[in-house]
């Protein structure tokens, strides 16, 4: 009989006059509904910017109920100010737990008013009705004391879980970069969600232990996906922890995509260095992408300083091997560039100048315009160079442009030490 009682017309009448009733205090039943979440949780409350939004999330919520008493729940779309809500809690890193709880504490205090407007201007003791209000307070309470606890519990499992996952898929990586038994379907296994059927850039990302980073790995996690974006990985990049500083990282892209240098520039960040592969195929790809990445931040590792924050395989590969014998490597540079090959300032400037001298195929005129120097004053640095090497550069001129490049990226580690009273003239063209 009570399920009959409650498909009645009666009851349907019912509730479509409380919400008229409701609806000509839309405000009012709606600021009391904020104030009991606001008092339920402060952290919403303290939002100032967010208040107005909090208000009319609320506003839109009852008013969709109170319609829905007086017509019909028709097929739930959450309001706008209730999703431009949501983003703002999101935006200030309040958690989905606090919007969920904002929605307990308010549908309580909600109920609570509809009870209240049922039973306004009748005589009797509503004793059916204050027991429904009882029952909304104390279920409401218990559940919310409940879902709280068992959140938290959650989240730690989760944590742990992940936590388990991580290292798991870390030990795989791992694995997959040495073994040279293990087959592509396996390896597949082993990755999980990241596909090996695509081209792989690998790069080595690392913040310097100097600077003020409290969670280095979770920003170093955040620039790899800005960074995925950027140069347009088709899928989320594989980040891959190394110690407290570095991650192994892994950007998917499309067969045959490469990736421009000012692409890689345009995420930088002014703490995060990186290092990078090419673009390579498949499972071998994957491997062999990461190993370059590795001998780049070789590299960046023995330049004291590094030139930049961004480098790129193709940019040291010439010099890479030489980080496993600077020794033999400053020998190397000694005999092919002999008096050139002194850490000064003399010896610097006229370096870089036939080093761009070089790459621009020997033209006067292409270093001037690049260097912004007059043409006579590339001349005569070229053969002030020239001079202190002791013959032409075009004797042996690949090794010229390699050793140039390593005293570039290397500086003092592969250089002569500089006589500190050595004549400082001769720094451009007599008068």
């Amino acid at each position: 009989m009570d399920l009959v009682r409650l498909d009645s017309g009666a009851v349907d009448g019912e509730l479509a006059a409380v919400a008229r009733r409701m609806s000509e205090r839309l405000d009012e039943v709606a600021r009391d509904v904020r104030t009991a979440i606001a008092d339920a949780l402060p952290a919403l409350a303290d939002d100032e910017p967010g208040a107005a939004l909090l208000f009319a999330s609320v506003q839109e919520n009852v008013n969709t109920v109170l319609h829905g008493f007086q017509h019909g729940m028709p097929s739930v779309v959450a309001p706008n100010a209730a999703v431009a809500y949501a983003r703002r809690v999101a935006q200030r890193d309040l958690g989905s737990t606090s919007l969920l709880r904002a929605y307990r504490v308010g549908l309580a205090r909600f109920q609570e008013r509809c009870i209240e407007e049922l039973t306004r201007g009748r005589d009797g003791d509503h004793v059916e009705a204050n027991s429904a209000r009882r029952i909304v307070n104390v279920t409401s309470a218990y559940v919310d004391t409940i879902l709280e606890q068992l959140d938290d519990i959650y989240q730690r499992a989760r944590d742990e879980v992940l936590s388990h996952r991580s290292a798991i898929l870390i030990q795989h990586v791992r694995t997959l970069l040495h073994a040279d038994d293990v087959g592509v379907d396996e390896a597949q296994r082993m990755l999980g969600a990241y596909r090996l059927g695509r081209n792989h850039l690998g790069a080595i990302v690392w913040c310097d232990r100097s600077m003020p980073i409290c969670n280095v790995l979770d920003e170093l996690q955040r620039y790899a996906q800005r960074l995925g974006k950027t140069v347009g990985a088709v899928e989320p990049p594989l980040f891959i922890p190394y110690d407290d500083t570095t991650a192994w990282l892994w950007l998917p892209l499309r067969e045959g995509q490469s990736v421009e240098r000012a692409r890689l520039e345009n995420a930088g960040e002014v703490d995060i260095f990186v290092a990078t592969g090419d673009p390579l195929y498949g499972f071998p790809g994957f491997r062999r992408s990461h190993r370059q990445a590795r001998l780049a931040c070789a590299v960046v590792s023995a330049a004291k300083p590094p030139l930049s924050r961004l480098t790129t395989f193709a940019e040291v590969a010439s010099i890479a091997a030489f980080t496993s014998d600077l020794d033999g490597a400053r020998a190397w540079v000694a005999e092919t560039l002999a008096g050139l090959a002194v850490d000064d300032e003399r010896g610097s400037m006229l370096r870089e100048t036939a080093r761009v001298f070089l790459a621009n195929g020997g033209s006067f005129a292409a270093t001037a315009h690049e260097m912004n120097l007059h043409r006579n004053t590339v001349q005569y640095r070229i053969g002030k160079a020239e001079e202190l090497r002791g013959r032409p550069f075009s004797d042996g001129r690949l090794d010229v442009e390699i050793a140039l490049l390593a005293c570039r990226y290397f500086g003092g580690a592969v250089l002569r030490p500089g006589d500190e009273h050595a004549e400082r003239s001769g720094f451009g063209p007599p008068a």
